[in-house]
C-alpha cells in the first residue's frame, strides 16, 4: 500500500501561514496606534557592553510655563533692562555675510547677567 499524503502537509503549511500573517496584521495594528509617539533612542557601545535607553513622548503635548503675576514680570522686565544695558547687544555681519551678535561685556553671549 502506498500512502501519499502532501495534501495534509499543504494544510499544515496553509495554518502556519495564516497564523503568521495574523500576529503581523496584529503587529501592524498596534504599530499603527502608536504612530504619533516620538522616540530618542540613545544607545553607548564599549568593549564588551552594548546599552541603550529610549524616550517616549507625545508630540502633541507642550509644556506651558506658569502665569506670571506682575511682581514677577516687573521683576524680569527690570532684569531684561539691566542686561541690556551692560552687555548692549549689536547685529554685525561676520566676513560670509552671516548676521552674528556682539556684546560690549564678557559673558554676555552665555546670558549672564547682572542677577
Amino acid at each position: 500500500m502506498l500512502t501519499n499524503r502532501p495534501a495534509e502537509a499543504l494544510c499544515v503549511l496553509w495554518a502556519a501561514a495564516s497564523i503568521g500573517a495574523a500576529i503581523v496584521l496584529s503587529l501592524i495594528t498596534i504599530a499603527s496606534a502608536y504612530a504619533e509617539n516620538v522616540v530618542d533612542p540613545s544607545c553607548v557601545n564599549a568593549a564588551k557592553s552594548f546599552n541603550c535607553a529610549a524616550q517616549w513622548s507625545d508630540p502633541y503635548i507642550r509644556q506651558v510655563p506658569a502665569a506670571v503675576g506682575e511682581a514677577d514680570q516687573a521683576r524680569l522686565s527690570a532684569r531684561d533692562r539691566k542686561w541690556l544695558a551692560r552687555c548692549r547687544p549689536v547685529i554685525e555681519r561676520d566676513r560670509y555675510g552671516v548676521a552674528r551678535y556682539s556684546y560690549a561685556a564678557a559673558a554676555c553671549e552665555f546670558g549672564v547677567g547682572t542677577d
